[in-house]
């Protein structure tokens, strides 16, 4: 599994310097000289990973994100350490607020020791919510939060009660927010949208619309500036 974790934070290293193998301005559309693009401004990155290696640079400019956000669910401790380093977003499983806070605390200490800025990483936590019948109390025995089971981290009750929790663990400082995935979309999506997430509109605790463009922007991450952008600059300064 460590084998595993270890390519995929490869993967996503070499991943985010392909993004920024192009610099912001590299484009130049020119149909005047027919010029596309400032070849001095694409970059190789030769990158050698303990599986597989990239030379570069990409095929495509890049986005207008810089780089795609990176999403990495970090269940697992090696999983962590690669999320640490490398993702904008982390997915955390707990069942207790004080248990996601914890896990929160170790993924930005260990960002920080990986020389990022704990900023720039968003911890969520993630529920697969079962909401049955609105007027249905909670089953016995998952008042008090959401359970372990075998599809991961289990929350069954109405719309009212999910919101309450959410409430209670942001409050608490436990996440920077949650990931949701309703067990039965068709039926649990319009409970979410309609009840859980009008009830904490209500509450001030959720937005009410989306200032920004991008996922990114709507995650409260800033654009990341392009890491052979600056070197090209340091040089021409020298």
């Amino acid at each position: 599994a460590a084998a595993l974790w270890q390519e995929a934070g490869e993967a996503a290293d070499a991943g985010a310097r392909l993004w920024d193998s192009w610099e912001d301005d590299a484009e130049i559309r020119d149909v005047a000289t027919g010029r596309f693009i400032d070849r001095d401004k694409l970059h190789y990155v030769d990158f050698e990973g303990s599986t597989f290696s990239v030379r570069g640079p990409a095929i495509v400019p890049r986005p207008p994100q810089g780089r795609p956000v990176t999403v990495i669910d970090g269940t697992t401790g090696p999983a962590r350490e690669a999320a640490a380093q490398h993702a904008d977003v982390v997915h955390i499983r707990a069942t207790t607020p004080e248990q996601a806070a914890s896990l929160r605390d170790e993924l930005l200490r260990s960002a920080a020791a990986h020389g990022r800025d704990p900023a720039g990483l968003r911890v969520l936590v993630a529920l697969t919510v079962d909401l049955g019948d609105a007027e249905t109390a909670p089953e016995p025995g998952l008042r008090s939060g959401p359970q372990l089971a075998g599809r991961g981290t289990y929350f069954r009750g109405g719309p009212v009660d999910l919101a309450e929790l959410i409430t209670r663990w942001h409050g608490g400082g436990a996440a920077d927010g949650f990931h949701l995935t309703p067990i039965a979309p068709r039926r649990d999506l319009e409970r979410i949208v309609n009840g859980t997430v009008a009830l904490l509109q209500h509450r001030s605790l959720f937005r009410t619309f989306y200032p920004g463009g991008t996922l990114r922007e709507h995650l409260g991450l800033a654009r990341p500036a392009g890491r052979y952008t600056r070197v090209s600059s340091s040089e021409g300064t020298s």
